[in-house]
């Protein structure tokens, strides 16, 4: 009962506890495997804006996956990334839909036109 009370008020606890075992993976990566992981993922938290904790955690989980792999082949970053780590970044974050914050105020300013424009045709 406790825990249902905390998870209101904090979040899933749950998703806390994969977050931070993704952080872990990222940590354990060899050089300059982890670094590279870091700076994408400072990059997804301001460019994705997604708030679904699941779809979140699904895209962070496959980047992890992606990292251990190049780091267990010894693929060099830029073989991974390209020529463009912004596009790389942007491209990968893409194909992760689910709940962004903007999605709210999306639905917020096309409420309040709509309300407007109901008031104007009274």
């Amino acid at each position: 009962m406790s825990a249902k009370w905390i998870e209101a008020i904090t979040g899933s606890l749950e998703q806390k506890k994969q977050f931070r075992q993704y952080k872990a993976r990222i940590e354990g990566l060899p050089e300059p495997y982890a670094t590279s992981a870091k700076a994408f993922q400072r990059y997804f938290t301001y460019y994705g804006g997604i708030t679904d904790g699941d779809t979140l955690l699904a895209m962070f989980g496959d980047f992890a996956d992606l990292w251990e792999r190049a780091a267990a082949d010894g693929t060099p970053v830029r073989t991974i990334v390209g020529d463009d780590p912004v596009e790389f970044a942007e491209t990968f974050a893409q194909a992760y839909t689910g709940k962004k914050w903007i999605d709210k105020e999306r639905a917020r300013l096309t409420a309040a036109i709509d309300e407007l424009e109901r008031k104007e045709q009274q």
